[in-house]
């Protein structure tokens, strides 16, 4: 990141979350879709994307929901999900540098999904100067295409992919391809040991425990990795 490049500005942001939006708004499609056909309302539907906005959390949230399960059981389930989105914050802001503007963090934050947070750390790397106005138009790119995408498959209804099988299995494979394909824009060498300490840790303690158990440890084996220096430093 270079003190030369102009600051960040909202439609920037917006520019920069368009791969987001083109990777979200199908998948909230499907979302709304599967949520009408398990028997919620269609304002039901689109609150659980207005609130949670956790795009895989939110199926399972669904299945827990239809499935009976008691609510404090479904709230610890989607919390511990979730828990590494505390994380992103810190991180974004430990690479802006110290000059970086956190004044509405608090409004912006609520953006950081994965993705944003993989874009955000894209532009950076590109040399973008961090501004909370880039932040804002990014979050709001990616969250209103949620938001758009939740209420047109509410309103087409449950069985709108009843026809299609092998549009709704892709579908499920959009959200993790899209944030594998923002991380794979900034990976580099120095990356690669801490990325393999959480990727073992999540596929040992998934098929020993379950996947969200999983997610934890893989959270926090590359937390303290990276805490740790495993692969050194980048080079820039």
């Amino acid at each position: 990141m270079t003190n030369l490049a102009p600051p960040s500005r909202f439609a920037d942001g917006l520019l920069a979350g368009l791969p987001i939006v083109l990777g979200y708004f199908p998948i909230a499609f499907a979302f709304g879709v599967a949520a009408t056909g398990q028997g919620l309302s269609g304002w039901e539907t689109f609150g659980l994307s207005l609130i949670i906005y956790a795009g895989a959390a939110q199926f399972l949230a669904l299945a827990l929901v239809t499935s009976g399960a008691p609510v404090l059981v479904a709230a610890f389930t989607l919390v511990a999900m979730n828990l590494r989105h505390v994380l992103y914050g810190p991180a974004l802001m430990k690479r802006a540098g110290a000059g970086a503007g956190r004044r509405h963090a608090w409004a912006w934050a609520f953006g950081l999904t994965d993705e944003v947070f993989g874009a955000a750390l894209g532009q950076l790397a590109r040399g973008r100067r961090f501004s909370e106005p880039f932040m804002f138009g990014l979050g709001l790119a990616a969250y209103s295409s949620w938001l758009s995408g939740t209420a047109l498959g509410a309103y087409a209804g449950g069985g709108a992919l009843a026809g299609w099988p092998v549009l709704e299995a892709a579908l499920g494979f959009m959200l993790p391809a899209l944030f594998l394909a923002l991380l794979l824009s900034i990976l580099s060498r120095a990356q690669l040991p801490v990325i393999a300490v959480a990727a073992g840790a999540t596929v040992l303690v998934t098929l020993l425990w379950s996947g969200t158990a999983g997610i934890l440890a893989g959270m926090v084996a590359g937390a303290l990795a990276g805490v740790l220096g495993i692969g050194g430093r980048d080079a820039a």
